[in-house]
């Protein structure tokens, strides 16, 4: 039986990403389509409207203890899966995607929604036969490649990635995050000038878009950045925040940039702003304990070493980059 989280998650929605790539839930599944008695019906869709995903998981854990096995138990284990999605319980979601799949084939957007589940819990190599398997039933989709390259870059496999991001923008050449994932792809190939060259793509793509993501930015900045270009890559970074001030990674890297031009003070305070965002980062602690060290604040370096220390996992001081990174 699949168990149930205690609590509900924090209140941020994150909702399923289906293969058109919109934010919503599967339509394949329906609570109408659950054959509940009305007044279980009423109450599900009350949970759901007031996010209350903890409750509507109970309710459908109860409903399949009678019926497990049955075309309508595929049904209700297929929306329990887009509830524990929903509620960021990713293992869950899985588990009960799977469930249902052993007795019915699952509609392409839950296998998509499966697929991201995979990645969520950190099992890349689970989601790739499925994406394939969907890529080569729907050869249109530039979703389906773009989370390939995404896969094979996480496995350090650059030039794989960079062609499966090359398919995406070949179906979709207004996709974004495919030439922001080509420009970290050319980043780490030492490919600078084209890593900057796509990260402007992807800049230039969103420049209309109602949401625009501060990543390729930070992206680019951090490319300015290792090739010495300060000033650009701190407008760069100052542009980012604009978008996403809660960006954290953001904070971190126009810290370095502040700290390098001899700026110390506003680097303490962007190294402070990060550490306040996430309180888990550990790398702004580092940039603290160094500018600590060279203003002669001995002590409070060390502090900021030792906390480095307990959240990094390590028993040493290392040397961290601010590199451009994956969303």
């Amino acid at each position: 039986m699949i168990r149930r989280k205690g609590a509900i998650l924090p209140l941020t929605l994150a909702m399923l990403v289906t293969p058109a790539g919109t934010q919503t839930a599967p339509s394949s599944v329906t609570i109408s389509s659950l054959e509940l008695a009305p007044e279980k019906v009423s109450h599900l869709n009350a949970a759901v409207a007031a996010r209350d995903y903890v409750a509507a998981e109970a309710l459908l854990l109860k409903e399949l203890e009678q019926d497990t096995h049955s075309v309508r138990a595929a049904r209700i284990l297929a929306y329990a899966g887009s509830i524990y999605f929903l509620n960021q319980d990713y293992l869950n979601a899985a588990i009960a995607w799977k469930k249902s799949e052993a007795i019915t084939p699952l509609a392409p957007d839950l296998q998509f929604s499966l697929a991201m589940a995979y990645i969520r819990i950190g099992h890349g190599p689970w989601a790739q036969p499925v994406l394939s398997s969907l890529a080569s039933r729907d050869s249109k989709n530039a979703l389906y490649p773009y989370w390939l390259g995404r896969l094979d870059y996480d496995a350090h496999q650059y030039e794989a990635a960079m062609r499966f991001f090359a398919q995406a923008i070949a179906l979709d050449p207004t996709m974004a995050r495919a030439y922001d994932n080509l420009g970290l792809c050319h980043f780490y190939r030492n490919e600078n000038e084209l890593a900057l060259q796509a990260f402007a793509q992807a800049i230039e793509l969103q420049r209309n878009a109602p949401h625009p993501s501060a990543w390729p930015y930070v992206n680019r900045a951090a490319t300015l950045q290792f090739l010495g270009r300060m000033r650009e890559a701190e407008n760069d970074l100052r542009q980012a925040l604009l978008l996403d001030p809660t960006l954290a990674k953001a904070h971190f890297q126009l810290g370095n940039v502040l700290a390098h031009e001899e700026r110390v003070e506003a680097a303490v305070g962007e190294f402070k702003e990060a550490i306040r965002l996430n309180a888990t980062y550990a790398e702004p602690h580092l940039g603290l304990a160094r500018l600590y060290r060279q203003t002669g604040h001995t002590a409070d370096a060390q502090a900021e070493v030792k906390i480095y220390q307990q959240l990094h996992g390590s028993d040493h001081e290392e040397e961290t980059e601010a590199g451009p990174r994956n969303q």
